[in-house]
């Protein structure tokens, strides 16, 4: 029985993998690389963090988004300069290859408690057991469609997960359903790739995060809102160090992690 199953082969899962490897604990990891951000996000996307906030972790803190996009000939800055869909995918998968070299791109089918730890039922007929399993499968396969839609047939209605390429809704008439941070992605990117977008949203306003004026923060104000990987500010201090750290110290039989943005 393995002491460690790693499902899912995304940021959380390699940064997982890097410590147990770097820690000498035996583990295997199942997934395909970074599928989240290859597959199922639209290019053109920008990432909603800073540079300096978009590391994948791992114990040395030797392979940076930053050492990456310096070694590739990528524009990057620590703060200001938005970080691409494509650059960060390209990050991971590099990520993968350097820190998590084992990695096995393989689905896994079915998890089943065991009395002494699980038992993995991967897709291509292989069974494993393992006393701990890591969850680590992101929140593509938990796309939500309401149920007065999900009637409606495949060609007049799907989640935003299901697309990578804009390119197809070139000259369409579409309508994105939603307010969220993801929505307002879709309507923008849709305009740009030359569809005839509608947003429909429940709220009367949308709410976005203020004007970015390009002024360096003074002294004063990042003494008194440090900045975090989540936003300035002293409650973000402990959400942005303190999780991942308690995770990897627990005793749990099984750790489960929704996703990364």
């Amino acid at each position: 029985m393995l002491p460690t199953a790693i499902i899912g082969a995304g940021p959380y899962g390699l940064s997982v993998a890097a410590h147990l490897r770097r820690s000498g604990v035996p583990f295997r990891i199942f997934g395909r690389p970074m599928d989240s951000w290859v597959a199922h996000m639209p290019k053109g996307m920008m990432l909603k963090s800073d540079g300096f906030a978009s590391n994948i972790y791992e114990p040395e803190s030797s392979f940076t988004l930053e050492k990456f996009c310096a070694e590739r000939g990528i524009e990057y800055a620590h703060a200001g300069t938005p970080v691409r869909l494509e650059t960060f995918a390209a990050y991971g998968l590099a990520f993968k290859d350097r820190m998590v070299p084992e990695l096995e791109d393989k689905l896994v089918a079915n998890v089943q408690r065991l009395r002494d730890g699980f038992e993995l039922q991967l897709a291509d007929g292989e069974t494993v057991q393992a006393r701990t399993v890591v969850l680590a499968v992101g929140i593509t396969h938990f796309d939500y469609v309401p149920e007065n839609l999900a009637h409606l047939p495949a060609e007049f209605l799907s989640h935003s997960s299901r697309h990578h390429d804009v390119e197809q809704f070139r000259g369409r008439e579409v309508v994105v359903i939603g307010g969220g941070s993801s929505a307002l992605d879709w309507a923008a990117l849709l305009q740009e790739a030359g569809a005839n977008v509608q947003l429909v949203a429940r709220q009367a306003a949308l709410k976005f995060h203020g004007k970015l004026t390009g002024k360096e923060r003074s002294l004063w104000e990042r003494i008194q809102r440090p900045q975090t990987g989540l936003g300035p500010g002293e409650e973000y201090i402990r959400c942005a160090s303190l999780p991942f750290c308690q995770m990897l110290g627990t005793g749990w039989n099984a750790v489960s992690h929704p996703g990364f943005d």
